[in-house]
């Protein structure tokens, strides 16, 4: 994507005492929540005539499985919402840091910020000690503003990174979307070069290796970006049991319907818009070509369906 995004860094970060407005957390899954907390902090700098700025996180992992999206992604998905400026803290920096001394060094100096902005479980500082009721004691004491964005409900139900996970976990990635507002769940990446078994089959693939959190493995509608055109395809995500007995990593393996062409090292976005089945091990290759035929045949039924395809 090619957003207007200035990326910062603590010792590179200009100097500019009470100058910004910050949004504050992790942001993973970037869903309505999280949507909403740009919105208020855009909305707040401009009446003020400040600079809008998020703050977020590398190597910081709050799971066993992977982030939900990559940190260019992330980056992508914040540059969407109109955000230009970034923050950028390494997590093992400031891991171990007081919550006063996170507010103070890396929030009022560094970040200069005249206010900040998070959501009502936001935590900071040393083994997240720091929680809203905290930062709002500290703003006060330090004339800096702070707005805290109450959760928000969709199906009665907390909209929250966790539950992206959950649904994603069980293949529900119509459920994704809608907590990210119409936003279908994506990979993206450089296409690999694979064993070509599928070409060889009459139906060539473009591989990316996962890189982050694997969804539940199996077959998905899919709708591909390649620079400013877009595709639709079936996608399979797993370790081909099949093809490979003992894959070392999952892949991301989409046939692109009507699409031949020579794509290797070209990056690529497919978004999954439907689970289609449960990934499976067949016989044989002849096993395996039918179901493919299958699998393309019920993800254009969907596509059309939904409209996607006219």
């Amino acid at each position: 994507m090619n957003y207007d995004l200035r990326i910062h860094y603590p010792d590179t970060l200009p100097f500019r005492p009470e100058s910004r407005v910050v949004a504050l957390g992790l942001f993973d899954g970037m869903h309505l929540g999280h949507i909403e907390i740009m919105k208020k902090t855009i909305k707040l700098a401009k009446a003020a005539g400040l600079t809008p700025m998020v703050q977020t996180f590398t190597g910081l992992h709050k799971t066993e499985d992977g982030l939900l999206y990559t940190y260019r992604e992330r980056c992508d998905l914040i540059a969407s919402t109109g955000i230009q400026d970034v923050l950028v803290l390494s997590f093992n920096d400031v891991r171990d840091m007081a919550p006063e001394l996170f507010f103070d060094d890396m929030l009022r100096i560094r970040a200069g910020a005249a206010c900040v902005v998070c959501g009502d479980d936001y935590t900071f500082g040393a083994k997240g000690a720091g929680k809203p009721d905290l930062l709002k004691k500290l703003g006060k004491e330090r004339d800096i503003g702070v707005r805290i964005v109450p959760e928000l409900d969709l199906d009665g139900k907390r909209i929250s990174t966790t539950r992206m996970r959950e649904a994603l976990g069980r293949g529900d990635v119509a459920e994704v979307a809608r907590l990210c507002g119409g936003r279908p769940y994506y990979y993206s990446g450089r296409v690999v070069r694979g064993k070509q078994e599928g070409r060889k089959m009459g139906f060539p693939t473009a591989n990316v290796v996962v890189d982050k959190f694997c969804v539940k493995r199996g077959v998905y509608a899919s709708r591909i970006t390649i620079g400013h055109n877009t595709f639709f395809g079936v996608t399979n995500i797993g370790r081909r049991p099949t093809i490979e007995n003992d894959a070392p990593t999952d892949i991301v393996e989409t046939y692109i319907f009507d699409f031949d062409e020579d794509i290797y090292g070209v990056m690529i976005k497919v978004e999954l818009l439907e689970f289609i089945r449960p990934e499976k091990s067949f016989s044989g290759r002849e096993e395996l070509i039918l179901n493919v035929e299958q699998n393309k045949a019920d993800a254009m039924k969907y596509l059309s369906e939904s409209g996607y395809l006219e």
